[in-house]
């Protein structure tokens, strides 16, 4: 494909955006100028009946949802081989792993409102039924001002009697390992709560730098998550508060049921503390960070 050349169906494709390992992104325009999101696959995938059904499920699972903080999905449309892909907002971001390279000198007057609006879009999510079972930095996109959307629902399920319906790529454990609650790597039906360990990790990589736990192997890292307590980010970053802190150990709780119980009980934490003990300051505009992709 190539910008400024292509077409899939009525979409133009003007820019690549980003490319991972089955999907590409491109920014689009539409018959009439509007610009949009193309999520596509990659060309070795077209073919792979399992990214097709990925993808159609995240279309199923994304086109309902209507919140500031969750991407909007607008379309599951086909080219001209009859192959799926998706028409999603426009959105210029980075995600919250790539931002995190800019250092926290430059970031970090962005952090609160990137964490507390990222937990309100998986609150929504929770929401209406689903578990995302990926929630990692790679997963949200950033706006100039902080404000953060979850994206990227292909492994969500619909959480069921208290659990969710599993749906895996060849009965393979989903997720992401430096992201994972112990009850995934069991390979325990999850249920919201193992997102919100998710999230916990998250908030330490956003915070400190790095993630919670290091390994020489993925399996070492797996028992880490497994049996080794999460450490205190403020031992890291001094700049945090202990409320933060003891939320940040609260989430990343071995047990599910030591955990905070619904994002909303992280929202309302959130609400009610400090995330920095002194507020990092906006840095100069020449000095300010680039959230928005080239």
């Amino acid at each position: 494909m190539v910008a400024g050349r292509d077409f899939l169906g009525k979409y133009q494709l003007t820019r690549l955006i980003r490319a991972g390992h089955t999907c590409q992104v491109w920014e689009s325009r539409d018959l009439d100028h509007r610009r949009v999101c193309l999520k596509v696959l990659q060309p070795e995938m077209r073919t792979n009946k399992e990214e097709i059904r990925y993808m159609r499920h995240e279309y199923q699972v994304g086109h309902p949802l209507q919140h500031p903080n969750v991407i909007e999905i607008y379309e599951l449309a086909t080219d001209r081989d009859g192959v799926p892909f998706l028409v999603m907002e426009f959105h210029t971001g980075k995600n919250i792993k790539l931002l995190l390279r800019e250092g926290m000198e430059r970031i970090g007057y962005l952090i609160p409102t990137l964490i507390r609006t990222a937990a309100q879009g998986l609150a929504y999510f929770h929401d209406q039924g689903w578990v995302h079972r990926d929630i990692k930095p790679d997963n949200y996109l950033v706006g100039d001002e902080g404000d953060a959307k979850l994206i990227d629902f292909a492994l969500a399920q619909k959480q069921a009697g208290g659990v969710a319906r599993l749906l895996g790529r060849k009965g393979k454990v989903q997720g992401t390992r430096s992201y994972m609650a112990p009850e995934q790597i069991k390979g325990l039906p999850p249920d919201r709560r193992a997102d919100i360990y998710s999230f916990g990790c998250m908030m330490f990589e956003i915070l400190a730098g790095k993630t919670p736990f290091t390994a020489a192997s993925p399996s070492e890292l797996l028992t880490k998550h497994l049996r080794q307590a999460a450490p205190p980010v403020a031992a890291v970053n001094k700049n945090v508060t202990s409320e933060c802190n003891a939320l940040i150990l609260r989430m990343m709780s071995k047990d599910p049921k030591d955990r905070p119980q619904s994002m909303h009980d992280v929202v309302r934490s959130l609400d009610a503390m400090r995330i920095f003990r002194s507020i990092p300051k906006r840095p100069d505009e020449a000095d300010a960070p680039s959230i928005r992709r080239r």
